[in-house]
């Protein structure tokens, strides 16, 4: 469990293909920390560390979290976003994040205003239901939250602090983002499902 509060960026320093699987080596300021069989998110995936060697860790993705992230279009040399699992004893200064994406976001409108970031991302209509206005979304692993949101389309909010220290100011017009829903909404949107 995370809170989608970015810890650092890492860079992508080799990517193994085995079978439909992709293990990527990471390199980041918190490597050196991690231990075998932690969780960790990459850019909102939640990954098991399988190696540590000087400031770099190991991962692998399956082809199941391949198919439904960015993480398969990933190179040597990007960046992605490094958020260590929660600690139970301290503040949630986010929003609960599972690292469990739901679908990748498109980014279809960015602008630089006075000061902040605006960016504007679209979505499959069959999620309208679990992303309301002014609600949290996980975008890339960050805690954001939505606006002018309409049945396949949101907006979010970027502070000088997120665009300098996360990995969303490499995010354009055309780029990919992974997207996990609020995972209280999923589950009211269940119930409602089911009781009906």
């Amino acid at each position: 469990m995370f809170t989608g509060i970015i810890e650092a960026l890492g860079q992508v320093t080799g990517i193994e293909t085995t079978g439909t699987n992709k293990t990527f080596w990471i390199s980041s300021p918190v490597s050196h920390e991690l231990k075998p069989d932690q969780s960790v998110s990459h850019s909102g995936v939640c990954l098991t560390v399988e190696e540590i060697t000087a400031d770099r860790h190991r991962v692998t993705a399956i082809e199941e979290t391949l198919k439904k992230t960015n993480l398969g279009q990933l190179k040597t040399g990007d960046i992605v976003n490094i958020e260590r699992c929660l600690r139970m004893n301290g503040r949630i200064d986010g929003h609960i994040v599972q690292g469990h994406v739901d679908h990748l976001g498109v980014c279809i409108h960015k602008k630089e205003l006075a000061g902040s970031y605006e960016y504007r991302f679209s979505f499959p209509d069959r999620f309208s239901g679990l992303i309301i206005e002014k609600g949290s979304i996980s975008l890339n692993g960050i805690s954001l939250t939505a606006f002018e949101v309409t049945k396949n389309e949101f907006s979010v909010a970027i502070i000088p602090y997120t665009y300098q220290h996360t990995d969303i100011h490499l995010v354009n017009t055309g780029t990919s983002v992974n997207l996990e829903f609020d995972i209280i909404g999923k589950y009211v949107a269940r119930y409602h499902a089911t009781v009906k």
